[in-house]
């Protein structure tokens, strides 16, 4: 794995500059990434609308391959999405307690939109790095499914066709959650010292129920995760949250 590039977010306070990185995404790779399918959908796919989604999963490279997450509405009013996960690959990578990600997304724009990055393990497992919805222009959503909390923040930095830096610390006592560069929410629950989970990238389409769908004019939408990282402090062999 590669070091990030010169202008990626800088580690967190607390969190050493040497810390290792063990996870580069390259949303090329088919060795790191399936696309198209998750077990977070019934059945693995492709459509999940107990979720409230209008997602109709395919892995089609020009949906998620070039780090640009990309819906497109279909003729049976459910839509082509991009979503990417760790779960089943070749690497079969997994996020671990003490572990940092650090991302770098472009917001979308559209009405119905529905980008996240998150994490999912056996129907559990979850913690959403974010969620957001144009609807609620300035609002990110960081949720632990794991330990029950979750925070809303509005933030002047955020908004549709933004560039944001996130970061989200797994600790087993407490999950963080950091946006450009300072901290947001501590939940002060954590993940516990066994918890471990693979990566979801995806875009979501929303049906209706709990955010408004797309706009009848709205025939495609997108956004981009054009950095996306996962270090590992250590300490004599011991993660950087004492697990």
């Amino acid at each position: 794995m590669t070091e990030p590039l010169p202008d990626s977010p800088v580690p967190a306070p607390g969190v050493p500059p040497s810390a290792p990185v063990v996870f580069t995404a390259d949303f090329t790779s088919t060795t790191q990434w399936v696309a198209g399918r998750s077990w977070a959908y019934p059945g693995g796919g492709p459509v999940n609308p107990r979720d409230d989604k209008l997602d109709y999963l395919v892995s089609d490279a020009e949906y998620s391959r070039t780090g640009v997450l990309r819906a497109r509405r279909r003729p049976d009013g459910r839509w082509n999405t991009g979503l990417l996960t760790t779960e089943g690959s070749e690497e079969g990578f997994t996020v671990r307690p003490g572990d940092v990600l650090e991302a770098r997304v472009r917001l979308p724009e559209e009405i119905g939109a529905w980008p996240a990055i998150w994490t999912w393990r056996d129907g559990d497992q979850e913690i959403d790095v974010f969620e957001y919805h144009p609807d609620n222009p300035d609002l990110l959503e960081f949720t632990n499914h794991v330990r029950g909390t979750n925070r809303y923040h509005h933030d002047e930095a955020v908004r549709p066709g933004a560039q944001v830096d996130l970061r989200t610390v797994f600790g087993s006592r407490s999950v963080e959650w950091w946006l450009n560069g300072s901290r947001v929410f501590a939940d002060g629950r954590g993940v516990g010292r066994d918890w471990h989970a693979y990566l979801i990238v995806n875009l979501s389409v929303c049906a209706g129920r709990y955010h408004p769908p797309p706009q009848p004019e709205t025939t495609q939408m997108s956004y981009e995760v054009s950095h996306l990282v996962v270090r590992r402090p250590t300490t004599s062999g011991t993660h950087a949250d004492g697990t």
